[in-house]
């Protein structure tokens, strides 16, 4: 949300994002106004319809995506992982959302831009944060307690990575 008290700095912004609003808010008045991208709605924007509409948003200059995957599990499957009636259904490994996930890193790989992701699985599945370096994911958000062994798996992921290619080039 904005507030007219924030014009000073908003006139200075090279873009707005804000999590919520529409075409007619104020952050996307101001930004027509001061003839600046806007971006809102971005809490649905890192849902399933950035799959499509990356290339749309960067062509609104946005310079990177961050992929909240226990988000977009919950809206890919229709789980909430919070009930006791479903929780058990929430995977952040099933097909449909590693093939949403892939294809948002591959977009923002062809566009140029970083991919992020944030959520559950990197931090307490280490072949899941394998599977993303795989992908070509830019960076991975976990828990503190999962940095260390987190960062030794990226690593070692991603010399494998180099040694398949070099093998698979000779």
């Amino acid at each position: 949300m904005t507030n007219p008290d924030w014009l000073p700095t908003i006139s200075r912004a090279a873009a707005l994002v804000t999590d919520s609003g529409g075409l007619t808010c104020h952050a996307a008045i101001v930004a027509r106004e001061l003839g600046v991208p806007c971006v809102v709605g971005t809490r649905t924007a890192t849902m399933p319809s950035v799959v499509y509409r990356l290339p749309e948003y960067v062509g609104m200059g946005i310079d990177g995506v961050s992929i909240g995957s226990n988000d977009l599990t919950q809206l890919m499957l229709g789980v909430d992982r919070d009930s006791e009636n479903c929780a058990e259904l929430f995977d952040e490994s099933d097909a449909a959302v590693l093939d949403a996930i892939g294809s948002i890193i591959s977009t923002a790989n062809r566009l140029g831009i970083t991919s992020s992701l944030c959520g559950q699985a990197p931090s307490t599945r280490p072949e899941f944060a394998e599977h993303l370096v795989r992908m070509g994911i830019t960076s991975v958000s976990v828990t503190p307690d999962a940095i260390a062994r987190t960062r030794r798996m990226v690593a070692a992921a991603e010399r494998r990575l180099l040694l398949e290619n070099a093998l698979h080039h000779r």
